[in-house]
């Protein structure tokens, strides 16, 4: 059963990623954090992210805008230690809550806490239209790919501030999508390169070879869901697509706030 829901997760997530320019990470973490502890799912999220990023990175990888990628990529990657950092503080802190339901013990940590609380924020930010038609002027590409990088090494939800920043970059269609996959790769790498320095530091990730067949089969699956996906692109509205994913966030990220999951 835990590897047909990740399996579903990761094709669902995976083909809206070519609607809303981001969705696996969003939906597939919290699909993880129910088969694994809250570090962990970050991190074995991180790699089917990276990956999948790579293979589109193969197909498009060309169109990037080497100025931006420079001025946007290198600010998020040093973002994204100070994001990853974040997060290996917060997972080592104690429960600030305890609970039972039904004879059931639950338990609120900062780390379920601080992420559950941002994928709230994060889908609210993304029912509100305004946010939706968000652009932010080129001069402030550095700044967000500070942002971006933060978030996605804390929690892995950069792509929203991601393309809010690279839309008024001037680019064409196809160096948007480049860019932006670009920049997502290098964001994964960082994040990912931390995650591994410190789990072997502080074990922080808990023992991640027990996780590798779900890992694997999130990544066949996120392939078959891009494919399926850009087969889709004209049949699926993006309103339609990022209603679902937003109230998708707020019903895991309030369960993870809440130490429910």
């Amino acid at each position: 059963m835990d590897y047909l829901v990740v399996a579903l997760v990761a094709l669902f997530a995976s083909g809206l990623t070519f609607f809303s320019g981001f969705g696996l990470g969003t939906l597939l973490m919290p699909a993880f954090a129910l088969l694994m502890p809250l570090p962990s799912a970050i991190a074995a999220t991180a790699i089917v992210h990276l990956l999948n990023n790579l293979f589109k990175l193969a197909l498009v990888g060309r169109s990037a805008n080497g100025g931006v990628v420079l001025r946007f990529g290198l600010g998020a990657a040093v973002a994204a230690v100070a994001g990853a950092g974040a997060l290996v503080l917060f997972a080592g802190l104690p429960p600030v809550a305890t609970y039972e339901i039904h004879g059931a013990a639950f338990e609120a940590t900062p780390v379920k806490l601080v992420i559950g609380m941002l994928i709230v924020v994060f889908a609210c930010l993304e029912l509100y239209p305004a946010f939706g038609a968000l652009a932010v002027a080129p001069k402030y590409l550095v700044a967000g790919g500070l942002l971006s990088g933060f978030f996605g090494g804390l929690s892995g939800n950069q792509g929203a501030f991601r393309s809010a920043f690279l839309i008024k970059a001037g680019l064409g269609k196809k160096e948007f999508i480049a860019t932006g996959v670009v920049c997502a790769v290098i964001v994964d790498v960082v994040r990912l390169s931390v995650y591994g320095v410190s789990s072997r530091a502080t074990g922080f990730m808990g023992p991640a070879g027990n996780h590798t067949g779900l890992i694997v089969t999130a990544v066949v699956f996120a392939f078959a869901g891009a494919f399926v996906g850009a087969r889709l692109l004209d049949k699926v509205t993006l309103g339609f697509v990022r209603t679902v994913v937003a109230l998708s966030m707020i019903a895991i990220g309030a369960g993870l706030a809440a130490g429910l999951v």
